[in-house]
């Protein structure tokens, strides 16, 4: 928001939809992992499209990091609960 601020730009905050609650631990740790994948498509065309100024673009490429890093956290999970299942994954980790 403080970027978007230097370079003039206006804050609009709208009510979100709300989001699902998950009872399923890997069901939620799918759900991340799918936003994550949503997100790096969405970031990386917004780098491609040439917008932004330097300084935005390398913010851009912070973002995209993290958002990589959540992406493979995620699927690390989904890989250890497959191998390991659910229960002692849940009693193990959780």
């Amino acid at each position: 928001m403080d970027r978007i601020l230097d370079l003039g730009g206006t804050i609009i905050q709208e009510e979100q939809p709300s989001k699902p609650i998950y009872d399923d631990v890997l069901e939620f740790i799918k759900a991340d992992y799918q936003v994550s994948i949503d997100g790096i498509k969405t970031i990386t065309d917004l780098m491609e499209s040439d917008i932004f100024d330097i300084t935005t673009y390398d913010l851009m490429k912070e973002y995209l990091k993290d958002e990589e890093e959540d992406m493979y956290w995620s699927e690390g999970q989904i890989e250890l609960v497959e191998k390991i299942g659910k229960e002692y994954f849940i009693f193990k980790f959780l």
